[in-house]
């Protein structure tokens, strides 16, 4: 189990702000929970660590959102995730820990500057369906959501412009993560990623899943959204700054 002090101070607020994104509040801020932990742990671990936890989440909030997805969405967004998830397999051992900062570092930064350009776009059309479009986004969620647990910010630019009822879209995403993560499970155990370190540290953190989702629900009735989103946006903006930096200067040491 790991044993550092930092990496719980962390990683138990990374827990619950994955817990109440997909308790339905907060959108795409479970991909802040990567960039979290990996401040203290590698990236490569902090994914293993979480992975464990996200399937359990994904169970309950399949449940609670059942049926309430978009099927013609799905039906391109899934085959192409599995493209983006073979790709991240079979490159996962290239890429090393400054390498993945770096990734973790640009999504999380993207992710936010695309929030806060979607807000001044507001007044767009909004758009439907698109196999293009949807297979090629469904491919990067795939990639990212291997590497760093965040399919959120690639998913987003496809399905936010489409403007489907929130509870749709958070349904959909849900749908689309819960397949991805299940079908992590098995590269994650090939590459070695579930030794019992990694696995006894998930244990411990489990207990704030569902405490995460009911925090997620509780949110969502008690505190103004947009204030949130202010707060978590900046922050995941500032982490993702972190993470550039702690790479750039890695790979700039000599």
């Amino acid at each position: 189990m790991i044993e550092q002090p930092l990496f719980y101070a962390l990683a138990v607020p990374a827990v619950l702000i994955l817990g109440i994104s997909k308790g339905g509040f907060g959108g795409g801020l479970g991909s802040l929970a990567v960039p979290l932990t990996a401040l203290v742990v590698s990236p490569i671990q902090a994914a293993a660590v979480l992975l464990p936890i996200l399937c359990v989440m994904d169970v309950h909030g399949a449940w609670v959102y059942r049926g309430r997805w978009d099927k013609a969405n799905l039906k391109i967004l899934m085959p192409a995730a599995l493209v983006g998830l073979a790709v991240g397999t079979f490159t996962f051992r290239y890429l090393d820990a400054r390498i993945i900062r770096l990734i973790i570092g640009a999504i999380a930064v993207g992710f936010t500057i695309h929030y806060w350009l979607a807000g001044l776009a507001a007044a767009r059309a909004a758009r439907g369906v698109d196999a293009l479009r949807g297979s090629f986004w469904g491919a990067v969620a795939g990639f990212t959501s291997f590497i760093a647990h965040a399919s959120g910010p690639p998913m987003s630019v496809y399905l936010l412009p489409q403007r489907m009822h929130k509870t749709r879209f958070l349904a959909t995403t849900i749908i689309l993560v819960l397949f991805m993560n299940y079908v992590k499970l098995v590269p994650y155990a090939w590459l070695g990623q579930f030794r019992s370190e990694n696995l006894y540290t998930s244990l411990v953190l489990l207990p704030l899943a569902p405490l995460g989702m009911w925090l997620g629900i509780w949110l969502h009735r008690v505190v103004p959204e947009q204030a949130f989103y202010r707060v978590c946006y900046l922050l995941l903006f500032l982490t993702g700054l972190k993470l550039l930096y702690d790479g750039a200067s890695e790979f700039l040491s000599p």
